[in-house]
Formats: structure tokens, C-alpha cells, sequence
């Protein structure tokens, strides 16, 4: 079941679908970011990782405008080692290449420790790299 979360305006700004033939959450993220739509967004799809026992996240940015940086000391120091203890390892960031969403997506990647995450401009490409953990076993 597809989970939508929206902003004060009633706009989706975050879809959660909990993929099971892939075994993996996918999460999109569109529109313009808040720091409490990054907050809210993560800690959900965190949440349906956690209750489903799975431990890949396809986390698709290529629908947003703008940058996250306001979101980034939280998201690497207070929420990714959350989400490491929730389950989570590996974690697929798909992103537009030449955007400010690409270039906080840079920084998050290379300042990263609590789980592995590779960044990717093709969504096959990301699919493809997540399976090989998701699907193993």
C-alpha cells in the first residue's frame, strides 16, 4: 500500500511504497522541502523499513526543487544512525544531475557512516545495485 504524506497546502511532497517482490522501501520525494517535510518523511519510511524487516531504501530525489541542505546536519548526525539501528543498510539515492538537490545529495554521500549509500542518476542502475542486498539470501 502506497503511503502519501503532504505539505500544509494538501501538496504530496513524499510517496512510501513498500516494494515487496523487491524487498525494499521506495520513497519519492517531489516539490519544494521543508525541514519538517524531510523530518516527517524520513522518520515514516523509517518507520515501514523497521515494521517490514527489510534493510535497502530506493530513495528517488529527482522530483525536487531546490536544495535539502537546511535538512543535512540532521539527516547524517540524528537520522541516519537511527535508521542504521531501524535496519537499515544499504541505500540507493537516485538524483538529477546538475541540480541543488544533486549536489546535497553529494555531500550526504560522502559524509556518511551509519549505513552504505551510492548515489545514481539512472533508476535501473540504482534497482539493479539494490537487488543484489535486498535479493540475496
Amino acid at each position: 500500500m502506497m503511503q502519501e504524506l503532504r505539505n500544509p497546502f494538501g501538496r504530496v511532497y513524499l510517496t512510501i511504497d513498500v516494494d515487496k517482490k523487491n524487498k525494499w522501501v521506495h520513497v519519492n520525494w517531489m516539490g519544494y522541502l521543508t525541514e519538517e517535510n524531510i523530518k516527517t518523511g524520513a522518520e515514516a519510511y523509517t518507520k515501514a523499513l523497521a515494521d517490514v524487516g527489510y534493510s535497502c531504501v530506493l530513495n528517488d530525489t529527482r522530483l525536487i526543487l531546490g536544495s535539502w541542505n537546511h535538512s543535512l546536519g540532521w539527516v547524517l548526525n540524528d537520522w541516519s544512525p537511527r535508521a542504521a539501528r531501524a535496519g537499515l543498510k544499504h541505500f540507493a539515492l537516485i538524483t538529477s544531475p546538475e541540480t541543488f538537490a544533486e549536489s546535497t545529495a553529494s555531500t550526504f554521500y560522502s559524509n556518511l557512516k551509519s549505513f552504505e549509500a551510492k548515489v545514481f542518476d539512472d533508476k535501473a542502475e540504482a534497482e539493479e545495485w539494490l537487488r543484489q542486498f535486498s535479493l540475496a539470501k
